[in-house]
């Protein structure tokens, strides 16, 4: 499987894009045109590398946890802790919000998050849901491309997993410079981290019989999140790959 963390601070951004629905996308006021087509991977070997050591992390350490999480926790409790982890975000989601020019967008997550944080009990009952306020997904990556850098070759992060230039850019600004969750993860130490790594991996246990079964997982893994990035930043815009010719070039290229 893809990356995990376990340094203090540093929140996993484990993503694979053809198994994750309802992603949300920028509006199309403020959705930047997509990139023309290039080449996806020039770092490709660099990039298995770092796969391969993330891979064997989340094989020794972080899916077994997974796994006994899984079991042992009951499921309203797993939802009351993706719903904290989710709110936690909020503030920072409604600022790169704000950023893109979805002023409104902006302004209904940052009532989620306060209607969440005072009758939801810091979080972990989804009140806002229930009385409809709409919830939005971003991220500085996503406010780095509104902003005009649109192509950014793809890069597989060690422990973070797959991203670009410009979303590891993001991701890494984020962990640093996100004051709620850092005043969070402070007060609380490294067991939070190690709670939102371990509630993450878990959701995504039913895909992994998937990734193990494709023809090369790096690549389904590379492309599927490329896929759902290009989708999210640009919507029915986003260019997708000529899967004839990856397919053609890959039978005759790659050797497991």
């Amino acid at each position: 499987m893809c990356a995990l963390i376990l340094p203090r601070r540093i929140l996993i951004t484990l993503l694979l894009a053809l198994t994750l629905g309802g992603c949300a996308t920028l509006s199309s006021e403020s959705a930047p045109s997509p990139p023309p087509a290039t080449e996806i991977d020039p770092w490709e070997d660099f990039n298995r590398s770092v796969y391969a050591f993330n891979k064997g992390v989340d094989s020794a350490i972080i899916r077994p946890v997974a796994v006994t999480y899984d079991r042992l926790t009951p499921q309203t409790a797993k939802q009351g802790i993706e719903n904290f982890f989710t709110n936690l975000s909020s503030p920072w989601v409604s600022t790169q919000l704000l950023l893109q020019g979805r002023f409104r967008d902006g302004s209904e997550q940052m009532g989620r998050f306060l209607i969440n944080s005072i009758y939801g009990v810091g979080g972990f009952w989804d009140v806002a849901d229930q009385n409809n306020l709409p919830e939005h997904e971003t991220d500085l990556g996503a406010t780095l491309a509104t902003w005009g850098w649109k192509n950014s070759n793809f890069l597989m992060l060690p422990l973070l997993g797959p991203s670009t230039v410009r979303d590891g850019v993001g991701q890494i600004t984020t962990i640093m410079v996100d004051p709620l969750d850092q005043a969070v993860r402070d007060r609380a130490g490294a067991g939070v981290t190690v709670l939102n790594v371990v509630q993450i991996r878990a959701g995504l246990l039913s895909l992994d019989e998937t990734v193990a079964g494709s023809y090369d997982e790096y690549a389904f893994i590379r492309d599927g999140w490329l896929q759902r990035r290009e989708y999210q930043l640009f919507g029915e815009d986003a260019a997708l790959p000529d899967y004839d010719e990856f397919l053609e070039e890959d039978v005759e290229t790659y050797d497991p």
